[in-house]
């Protein structure tokens, strides 16, 4: 049974690290691959060299985000934001043809309660489509994520259910499943039994444990058979890391050594 491949996501990780620096400090650990919500201001070009320095591929990038200081989380929902989606696609398909990276999450953004959420489906479904018209020929597929509404108010997505209906307009071949374990828990659902239901429609899966959002292990969730659960029904994916660090990455051995 091969083993699962776990990425650094390099937004929360290693960041009391220059961006750049943070590659190397993922691979020393174990980590064999990386994603991040932006290159935080660094060019494409000295992500691609930091990245191949440290051997590390850039698994996933998220595409537009929106203003994430600001606390916005994706804008592909959103009405009024079309050059700005279009503005953040451009710099999303010059990321992905600089360092080849084969998954692109859009997120779907926060709507406001007073939101026509139908419009917004539909909305959601054609910028999907545009991202894809866009980044496909550069050899990138789109996902689309669920974000429980405890930590982000008001995501349009907040469980896989969501995501699944969505792909379901936009196309199941072109939209990815990207499955949060930590998401699925802090919305009440079981992350394994998520995973036995949805393979192998997940085409990426990012874990955290639950309370806290901290690494494996500092939680109550039973990773264990988390990573049983993708090993028994052959992921192939990626599994990345998004958490907020306080123990360190002695975890990832633990999770390769119980195969």
């Amino acid at each position: 049974m091969a083993d699962l491949a776990f990425a650094a996501n390099l937004t929360m990780l290693y960041t009391e690290r220059p961006f750049l620096e943070r590659f190397a400090a993922a691979a020393a650990d174990g980590f064999a691959g990386a994603e991040f919500v932006s290159t935080e201001g660094q060019s494409p070009r000295a992500v691609a060299a930091a990245a191949q320095a440290a051997g590390l591929p850039v698994v996933l990038v998220n595409g537009p985000t929106g203003d994430w200081a600001a606390g916005e989380r994706g804008i592909a929902a959103l009405p009024g934001r079309d050059d700005d989606f279009a503005a953040e696609l451009d710099r999303t398909a010059q990321v992905v043809g600089a360092l080849d990276v084969p998954l692109v999450n859009i997120l779907a953004g926060r709507l406001e309660e007073s939101a026509d959420v139908s419009a917004a489906e539909s909305l959601l479904v054609e910028r999907l489509l545009r991202a894809a018209d866009r980044l496909e020929p550069l050899g990138a597929r789109v996902t689309l994520e669920h974000v429980n509404v405890h930590d982000v108010t008001g995501y349009a997505l907040p469980v896989p259910e969501d995501v699944e209906r969505i792909r379901e307009r936009a196309g199941r071949e072109r939209v990815g499943l990207q499955l949060d374990v930590y998401h699925a828990a802090m919305q009440g659902l079981d992350p394994v039994a998520e995973i036995e239901r949805r393979l192998p429609d997940i085409a990426h899966v990012q874990i955290a444990d639950a309370p806290g959002r901290h690494e494996p292990g500092t939680g109550e969730l039973d990773f264990p058979s988390v990573f049983a659960a993708l090993r028994a029904r052959g992921y192939t994916g990626w599994v990345s890391g998004e958490y907020v660090p306080r123990d360190g990455a002695g975890w990832l051995a633990r999770a390769r050594a119980r195969r």
